[in-house]
């Protein structure tokens, strides 16, 4: 567009203001309006979010004054939160953490009936693998297996790389065991095993070794010992070093609760073989 045309548009255009100053002026004051709704908007999110925050850190301090052991009045803190603040960061995290607390408290329906409606609220949030596995976790506590290693299974279907996905291998391993469906157990004590540098890689290690003690016929096969050959000329050694790898940071309201979900099921899991259930 040359310099003759632009001036000659800007001319048409200040004509048509002049001649209907009444409709720009309505025009201006409208975008100049929502310019100021969408900033309140803005603003009010940010406060709330805020806001939102400072409720949740204030159950954590109470809690932390108490000496940090699970009570009613810190989950009702918790689930206060929630409700006071559904949409927000804080809000989400607080429904997550309100839903382990119930589940540490032995109230699993309580804590299932939390973790579902996570799920239906917050299908997208990345905390959602945690409110899966709460499910599940809620069904093996109160001894429903069949219902539990399909909510497991999904779980893992869903989201194979998940940290979440790794616990609900083991605790499927370990419904296996009691079971006495050993070689189901086995399978899945050696996937989480081969993930090195967790602690529940360590413990799904000593299951194998016991289950390998109680069950030769499942252990890997020995390799075949290598003949010794004198060497003619000394090797170097290699200059080897390994890194700590496989790490995932979470959120802490998604860790705190697998680590719970962990622990509780850890103490209620059973010594002994079961029967396998009817379902």
């Amino acid at each position: 567009m040359d310099e003759a045309t632009s001036s000659a548009s800007l001319l048409k255009m200040w004509a048509w203001v002049e001649t209907n100053k009444k409709q720009a002026a309505w025009g201006a004051a409208i975008t100049v309006t929502l310019g100021l709704v969408i900033w309140f908007f803005i603003w009010r999110h940010a406060e709330q979010e805020v806001k939102a925050g400072e409720a949740l850190s204030e159950v954590f301090v109470k809690d932390l004054m108490a000496g940090g052991a699970t009570r009613p009045e810190t989950t009702e803190g918790f689930l206060k939160v929630a409700r006071l603040y559904p949409g927000y960061e804080a809000g989400v995290e607080a429904m997550l953490l309100g839903a382990g607390d119930l589940f540490t408290a032995g109230k699993y329906d309580e804590a299932k009936a939390q973790f579902e409606r996570f799920v239906r609220e917050h299908h997208r949030s990345p905390l959602e693998t945690s409110a899966l596995l709460g499910i599940a976790s809620c069904l093996d506590a109160q001894h429903k297996s069949t219902e539990a290693r399909t909510a497991y299974k999904s779980l893992i279907d869903q989201h194979p790389n998940d940290p979440a996905a790794l616990q609900a291998r083991f605790s499927l391993a370990r419904l296996y065991a009691a079971q006495n469906m050993m070689e189901m157990a086995r399978n899945y004590f050696e996937d989480v095993a081969r993930t090195r540098g967790t602690l529940l890689s360590s413990e799904a290690g000593l299951r194998l070794e016991e289950l390998y003690q109680q069950h030769p016929e499942l252990a890997p096969a020995a390799a075949p010992a290598m003949p010794l050959t004198p060497r003619v000329t000394a090797v170097a050694p290699a200059n080897a070093s390994t890194n700590a790898s496989g790490k995932t940071s979470a959120k802490p309201a998604q860790d705190a609760v697998v680590k719970a979900l962990n622990k509780a099921l850890q103490g209620a899991a059973p010594e002994t073989p079961a029967k396998p259930d009817k379902k």
